[in-house]
């Protein structure tokens, strides 16, 4: 994969972004989400983040299960557990599905992102999946250098060991091997 330049976007609560667009074929999709719930199940938050509602979730533990099952990536932690369209959809075979119905089901835009301060420097990195109709499926927060492990306190100063997962997603799906030091450059934690 090649590197490529940011696109800047101008976010619905008026915040600006960087987005590095993503593969957002099946495999892809199922490779990447495996990594961060199997590998990084304790440092990421996770849920739809929308207008109006906020869902950040922790794991309480490693996933018991991750599998597909007609297009749906299902990522079970026991009882809870979430599933995600990210292939082909087809429905059962005495329901099935119209094409325009699993076309909208299906994630068409993945992108990972960084959300910039007033100044121009990340105060929040992340990945956002989108449906074949533009609605945000979910968002995987990543860990963040200005706050604690558990992401209740503001740091006095920046653990930019943090953004090893970042670099590392970078470096894999985007081909940026150097950290960029851009995201090292804000002085201190601002919300939208």
């Amino acid at each position: 994969m090649s590197a490529a330049a940011p696109e800047r976007r101008v976010e619905a609560d008026g915040a600006v972004a960087e987005v590095f667009a993503l593969p957002a074929d099946a495999v892809s999709l199922e490779e990447l989400l495996r990594t961060l719930f199997e590998q990084h199940w304790a440092e990421i938050t996770f849920g739809p983040i929308i207008e109006g509602a906020a869902w950040e979730i922790r794991a309480p533990h490693a996933p018991s299960r991750i599998g597909m099952l007609d297009g749906y990536l299902t990522v079970a932690f026991g009882a809870s557990h979430f599933h995600l369209c990210i292939g082909p959809h087809r429905g059962m075979p005495d329901a099935p599905v119209s094409a325009a119905l699993a076309r909208h089901r299906r994630t068409e835009r993945a992108e990972l992102y960084r959300r910039l301060d007033r100044a121009g420097a990340p105060v929040s990195w992340g990945l956002r999946l989108y449906n074949g109709a533009g609605e945000q499926q979910a968002t995987i927060l990543l860990p963040n250098p200005f706050l604690s492990e558990d992401g209740e306190k503001i740091l006095k100063v920046p653990d930019w060991s943090r953004l090893a997962l970042w670099d590392g997603l970078r470096a894999r799906w985007c081909g940026l091997d150097a950290p960029d030091p851009a995201d090292r450059a804000a002085t201190r934690f601002s919300h939208g």
